[in-house]
């Protein structure tokens, strides 16, 4: 029984979405250099975000669940320590080795990358993984966490789209490219979005339970408003990548993701209840995906 509320607890829904900017960031790469690409390298970037993504998803649980935001008020699906069929000690255990795991696998990861000849970017970006292991934890864990405090929505745009697409085509070409950038804005944006329709499914209790969201903070009119932002300027950064790359026919494929992204927006202004907005971030998260996956298959066609 617990096994299977730990792996609820997961929330194995948002892992195609925390992946989307690793396909999109090896994409660009192998756009860039085909030689430089390499499975190995692939394939250890998604299961260090995999982690770091369960990790964050475990953590929240555990965040939430001891600050009692996660009530009986709450309106998304119930967490592992809200139904008492976990309790706060076995997921503190279970946060810890989810760290560990995380850590290992991003060490793995940078030795694929950069081996022992580069000392310096391998340094570099295992800071960079201790940095994403500590921001999946803080975010609803502790006093300052600040997720309680508005700053979630920087932290998803910073670590979902820029560490996320820009740091895997770093992986691949060592090097940094200004256009990379475009797509990156892109990822975060839409991350961003999922976070933000589950702040606002959530608005009422949060408020009642003191987490501090954007949401709460701009209150759920402006909030409708910063979503469309968030969603169409996403959709404008990646047509102004495709414009500075001229990019032709299938290197197009991926404007298809952008169909179900409109009628999110439809959906999202017509809403009047927050419970019905719970559906909306499934949509958006895959629709965030096959937009990196479309992507890559139309620079590898």
């Amino acid at each position: 029984m617990k096994a299977i509320t730990l792996l609820k607890a997961a929330r194995l829904r948002t892992l195609p979405l925390s992946v989307s900017g690793i396909i999109v960031g090896s994409a660009l790469a192998y756009s860039e250099d085909a030689a430089a690409f390499s499975w190995r390298i692939f394939g250890w970037a998604l299961l260090t975000t995999v982690l770091f993504q369960v990790l964050s998803n475990f953590a929240n649980d555990y965040g939430d669940g001891v600050k009692g935001t996660d009530n009986a008020d709450r309106l998304g699906p119930q967490r592992a320590l809200q139904s008492g069929q976990i309790t706060a000690a076995e997921m503190k255990r279970v946060v810890v080795v989810s760290a560990l795991l995380s850590l290992l696998s991003a060490v793995m990861l940078i030795y694929q990358a950069f081996g022992w000849e580069q000392l310096g970017y391998g340094l570099f970006f295992l800071a960079l993984g201790v940095g994403c292991i500590v921001a999946a934890i803080k975010y609803t864990v502790g006093a300052s966490a600040y997720g309680y405090r508005g700053l979630g929505d920087l932290f998803v745009f910073v670590f979902f789209g820029l560490v996320s697409v820009v740091g895997s085509y770093f992986l691949y070409t060592q090097q940094l490219s200004k256009v990379v950038w475009l797509p990156a804005v892109a990822i975060g944006l839409l991350s961003v979005a999922v976070l933000n329709l589950n702040n606002m499914r959530d608005y009422e209790n949060d408020q009642r339970s003191g987490k501090y969201t954007l949401v709460v903070k701009m209150g759920v009119s402006l909030a409708k408003y910063y979503h469309y932002y968030l969603v169409i300027v996403a959709m404008v950064a990646m047509l102004l990548f495709s414009v500075i790359r001229l990019q032709m026919r299938w290197q197009l494929l991926y404007l298809l993701s952008f169909l179900p992204l409109v009628v999110h927006l439809i959906a999202v202004k017509r809403n009047t209840n927050p419970k019905d907005l719970d559906p909306q971030l499934k949509v958006v998260a895959l629709s965030t995906f096959l937009l990196s996956v479309l992507f890559f298959v139309g620079l590898l066609i």
